[in-house]
């Protein structure tokens, strides 16, 4: 049997959902079940707060005390990469294997760097910058009309200024 909680601590749950969507409670039960947490009143509002990211597989931090959860969205670069391409929305159960085959630009990516340099292991802006032109590369859209790869090497040779941070 697992050690009785105190309901005053915090608790730190990270759940992976589609945007926009009421999640699996099989999914939901076994992580917020045993801290007194109804997974479905949950889940309708991981849903409520997930409805800008519809469609979208990202992370959603649950900070709970008093058996009271504050909703937190923590998107992947992909993701703020895929938002960023303005396409339309899209059902997951209806659509399959979308290409992403949109333009980019520079000032998107350098905000996108600014967003995730806190989970970045680079100890630059431009390593993190590089790091989100890699996830542009494997999205498959261009950045300003180039392929990622020919910026990042643009970078190294410092044909492109980056930002200092």
């Amino acid at each position: 049997m697992p050690p009785k909680f105190d309901p005053n601590e915090i608790k730190v749950v990270y759940l992976r959902c589609t945007g926009g969507q009421v999640g699996a409670m099989s999914t939901l039960a076994p992580k917020i079940g045993p801290l007194g947490l109804s997974p479905k009143k949950f889940g309708d509002d991981i849903a409520k707060a997930t409805g800008d990211w519809k469609g979208l597989r990202i992370t959603v931090k649950l900070t709970i005390q008093n058996r009271q959860a504050q909703i937190e969205v923590v998107p992947s670069a992909s993701a703020l990469i895929i938002k960023a391409l303005k396409e339309l929305l899209r059902d997951r159960m209806k659509q399959k294997n979308i290409k992403h085959s949109g333009n980019v630009t520079f000032d998107e990516i350098v905000g996108i760097a600014h967003q995730r340099q806190h989970g970045s292991l680079a100890r630059e802006l431009s390593g993190t910058i590089k790091e989100i032109l890699g996830t542009a590369q494997s999205v498959s859209c261009n950045v300003a009309g180039h392929h990622s790869h020919d910026i990042i090497e643009d970078i190294n040779s410092s044909a492109v200024e980056c930002p200092a941070s």
